[in-house]
């Protein structure tokens, strides 16, 4: 699953009866002009007041994960992820996309327990595994200096991540 910016999303509107006509007429909606589910379709509803029962056709859609949205459906909890994901910084925000995908996340479930699970699993951010394993050696283990020039880190680093870590694209989790 690639990082989306969930503030970025939008979705072409148009309806079946107007496909089904051979027109695509519609509209892109910004979903970050909305609070819910039902401003949104407030809006489709505005735009096809044309039609007396409008089926709303999603033709097209960006910066939204397909988990979250199908051809004539929109997930409620699209809104209440892309609020929590507001909560993050930049770089925490990435990370919950590596996350997701590591962790097969369903991204339909409450978006609150969501995030903090992986704020519950997300570490940082190391350039390598290594890196990862040197910075925890050295936090837990009361290790001199010198002693430290004979710890191999490489080694350490595949026991971690064996068992207790894992590490993707530069970021570090705990295994559930």
């Amino acid at each position: 699953m690639e990082a989306m910016d969930l503030n970025e999303a939008r979705i072409y509107v148009g309806t079946y009866a107007k496909y089904n006509n051979g027109s695509l007429q519609g509209e892109w909606v910004e979903l970050s002009d909305f609070y819910d589910l039902d401003g949104f379709m407030e809006r489709c509803a505005e735009i096809h007041e044309d039609e007396e029962e409008p089926e709303y056709m999603f033709q097209a859609w960006e910066e939204i994960p397909d988990s979250l949205i199908a051809e004539s459906h929109l997930e409620e909890t699209f809104f209440e992820l892309r609020d929590e994901l507001d909560r993050l910084n930049d770089t925490e925000e990435e990370a919950f996309w590596v996350w997701a995908d590591g962790n097969n996340a369903q991204l339909t479930q409450d978006a609150y327990s969501l995030v903090k699970s992986f704020q519950s699993d997300y570490i940082g951010s190391y350039a390598s595994r290594e890196d990862f394993a040197e910075e925890l050696a050295k936090m837990e283990n009361d290790l001199p200096d010198f002693a430290l020039i004979y710890f191999d880190f490489g080694k350490y680093a595949d026991d971690l991540f064996c068992t207790d870590f894992w590490y993707k694209d530069g970021y570090v989790f705990r295994n559930e």
